[in-house]
């Protein structure tokens, strides 16, 4: 099956080809958290370098029980038996989409990867549009009438995926959408995976964090990882929680695993069990990364509404969704990716097209990642964590006050001569 390069991948490659023709670049099309790895987590890693072994395919038992600590924190029961290690969360997500099989329902729009790990299982991904304001889960009622017409035409569909915040919105669901997406879960006997890679970026922490496991406990499998909260995407470590209800699910991902990665990196598993029982150090990392996505996105926001966008408002991680339809007349882009494709052709600004996430072609909706705007070196990054008001370090203010300059030209240009552009240079 021919396979693409994944879309945020891909958008990053571009702009770093162009950051290394001289091109100038403002890079919103990736989302990695962009900041330094704790000193405490390096200390850890190389303490384990010698590591070298293979170890279980679910996980060193120091790590599971690290994982299962930080899960109970978070008013959930988890057996440590019951959790399976990886190297991220991206394959872990893989791997039970092979364990479980059949059809998939995913969020339109939701992260570019569910429904290509889908595509790769050999299914079609099933899109079911999440309602006005709430990224990251189905409408419960369209979920509904959406497996019961796949099931009608013969095609089983066993799983649905959900994320708490969303990628690429940003925003989270209320607890009453969740609960009623669970309802018709159990009802039409669906397991649920839970993607909370982004639950401890969400900016109130007071809020009530809705996770499925409160209403199906029986049917939620929940997967999270490092590399957001705390900026280690290149470590590669992730853990999924399942239930005991779903014990033999847990096993055929342990035999997935076995086949695939047959382990996880004994140094990162060590470096993980120690930032998954939360030290004091720990926490204030991810509270103080907490604050400068928000800060950073809420600024980010601001640019785009004044320009007539219009734009849930981000309520964690580092992401915005702007929808550019009053663009269309006076650009005369028909799609999202003519749209991405004149932004990067001609201002140098990376985002990626709504279509990359499941949307329809036509809707010119992009999705804009903050968080490789902290800075190009580590003393920058650091000062960016740690400042008061990180949207006024000259190179964040920069980068904001770029993107109304292009936000700002982009409606004082005709019509066909931005499409006869696009056609050639994309």
């Amino acid at each position: 099956m021919p396979v693409a390069v994944s879309a945020t991948l891909a958008a990053n490659e571009a702009l770093d080809h162009r950051r290394r023709a001289g091109l100038p670049v403002l890079p919103l099309a990736f989302g990695e958290a962009g900041l330094p790895v704790m000193p405490e987590l390096e200390r850890e890693l190389s303490a384990a370098a010698g590591h070298g072994a293979y170890g279980p395919v679910a996980g060193g038992s120091d790590l599971r029980e690290a994982a299962a600590g930080y899960w109970r924190r978070r008013g959930l029961p988890a057996d440590p038996g019951l959790i399976v290690a990886g190297p991220g969360s991206k394959p872990l997500l893989y791997g039970l989409l092979l364990a479980i099989g059949g059809g998939v329902v995913v969020p339109q729009p939701s992260w570019v990867s569910y429904a290509a790990q889908t595509r790769l299982t050999g299914a079609e991904p099933i899109f079911v549009r999440t309602p006005p304001g709430e990224g990251g889960v189905p409408d419960p009622d369209e979920l509904r009438v959406a497996v019961t017409l796949e099931r009608a035409a013969g095609r089983p569909v066993r799983c649905l995926v959900v994320t708490l915040p969303d990628n690429p919105t940003g925003t989270l669901a209320r607890p009453e959408t969740v609960r009623r997406v669970c309802e018709v879960a159990r009802d039409l006997d669906l397991i649920i995976i839970a993607d909370q890679i982004y639950r401890d970026l969400v900016f109130d922490q007071g809020t009530d964090y809705p996770c499925p496991s409160r209403y199906a406990p029986e049917r939620t499998v929940i997967t999270t990882a490092l590399s957001k909260n705390l900026a280690l995407g290149g470590w590669r470590i992730g853990v999924a929680l399942l239930p005991e209800a779903l014990s033999a699910v847990r096993d055929r991902l342990a035999a997935v695993a076995s086949e695939i990665w047959s382990s996880t990196s004994g140094p990162t598993q060590q470096a993980a069990a120690y930032a998954f029982a939360e030290p004091p150090a720990v926490v204030e990392r991810v509270t103080a990364s907490r604050r400068l996505h928000e800060a950073t996105v809420s600024a980010m926001t601001e640019r785009f509404t004044a320009a007539g966008a219009r734009v849930a408002r981000p309520q964690g991680g580092f992401y915005l969704y702007p929808d550019l339809e009053h663009l269309r007349e006076p650009l005369g882009v028909h799609t999202s990716a003519e749209l991405a494709a004149l932004l990067l052709d001609r201002y140098g600004m990376g985002v990626l097209p709504g279509s990359a996430f499941g949307e329809p072609p036509e809707a010119l909706r992009l999705r804009v990642a903050i968080s490789l705007l902290y800075g190009e070196t580590d003393e920058q990054r650091t000062a960016a964590l740690t400042a008061q008001d990180p949207v006024s370090l000259p190179w964040i203010a920069a980068a904001l006050d770029r993107t109304t300059e292009v936000l700002t030209d982009l409606t004082a240009h005709e019509s066909a001569p931005v499409r006869e552009r696009v056609a050639v240079t994309a």
